[in-house]
């Protein structure tokens, strides 16, 4: 995958570059829309309150926080919609699943159910692409910007890395899509995979 970037490393932006850059950029996505990849395992976002919870091992907290988003999640898609694009996301999912992955994977199932599309796809599917390590946290916007995330050791967010290039952002978006198409919605990797899941104790 990194080879897709050639040489190229972006334009690394702080948080509040990025936030700021991204928001602007962000509800004018145009054709062919937001496409995500997601490859780490485990996540730490402190400032959120359902992942607070469960990182606190309240589980039952964090699933009703979750509930009570039904609303906004609805809200948000709709205006997505009414903005003439669509979101569509990659998760790479290695199992047994982590903690975090059996959080993560049922706010993705909500967005996934008022239109926030996710397919997964398991680590074999992106292996070849990666040889130098793993393939990047990677999403991009129409054919405008492409954002790399940057983590840092805890796995919070502490950077991104901005490309504004069209064909390095077409190959990229392409890759993502490729791996989109031969995913399997997260719906059904859901009913068979995680529902039936004991909750974890934290992160």
């Amino acid at each position: 995958m990194h080879d897709l970037f050639e040489g190229q490393s972006g334009e690394r932006l702080d948080l509040d570059q990025y936030w700021a850059d991204f928001e602007k950029r962000f509800w004018r996505t145009g054709p062919p829309g937001f496409w995500k990849l997601e490859r780490q395992q485990t996540f730490k976002e402190p400032g959120d309150e359902g992942w607070e919870a469960f990182a606190q091992g309240r589980w039952d907290d964090s699933m009703r926080v979750l509930q009570a988003r039904r609303s906004e999640f609805g809200d948000y898609y709709r205006r997505v919609a009414d903005s003439g694009f669509a979101t569509r996301r990659v998760r790479v999912v290695e199992e047994p699943l982590t903690p975090y992955l059996q959080w993560e994977l049922r706010v993705l199932a909500l967005r996934h159910e008022f239109g926030g599309l996710t397919r997964v796809v398991g680590p074999t599917a992106v292996e070849p692409a990666e040889v130098n390590g793993p393939v990047p946290e990677l999403y991009t916007l129409g054919a405008e910007v492409m954002y790399e995330a940057i983590y840092n050791a805890e796995g919070v967010l502490e950077a991104a890395h901005r490309w504004l290039d069209p064909a390095l952002i077409g190959r990229c978006q392409a890759y993502i899509a490729g791996l989109y198409n031969s995913g399997e919605p997260l719906d059904d990797y859901f009913a068979r995979a995680v529902a039936a899941l004991e909750p974890p104790s934290g992160e």
